[in-house]
């Protein structure tokens, strides 16, 4: 099995993305939004929901037969954490290469430029 470089595979961050873009959600819930951009197995998403419960990134609560996820944890924490093993495996523990990375991206236009710095200037600011 190929692994990923952070702890969370594709289709687990997908999932996690809508589950804390709705506040909680059932699998089918889930799966109705996945199906508006791809084809999806209703099985795939309920194994993937359990998969992220066991993880410990969504909890649940049963309303009678069905399962409620919610999240088990802030979204910035969980993305904190998995840049930060991104920055371990990718970059060797650097975060100055994966900046330089992002920087020389052409991906980048001037308006994300000008917010970095933005954001550089005020974390000067209040040390």
């Amino acid at each position: 099995m190929k692994k990923s470089l952070t702890p969370l595979g594709e289709t687990e961050m997908e999932v996690l993305h809508h589950v804390w873009d709705m506040g909680e959600a059932t699998v089918k819930q889930v799966r109705k939004r996945i199906l508006k951009s791809r084809e999806v197995a209703y099985t795939t998403i309920m194994t993937v929901m359990k998969n992220l419960s066991e993880k410990g990134y969504l909890k649940y609560r049963k309303d009678g037969v069905t399962y409620v996820y919610s999240p088990a944890q802030e979204p910035d924490s969980v993305r904190s954490n998995l840049v930060k093993e991104l920055i371990k495996k990718v970059f060797k523990g650097s975060p100055k290469e994966l900046v330089q990375t992002l920087v020389e991206s052409e991906d980048l236009n001037e308006k994300d430029l000008s917010e970095i710095k933005k954001m550089i200037d005020q974390m000067e600011d209040s040390q």
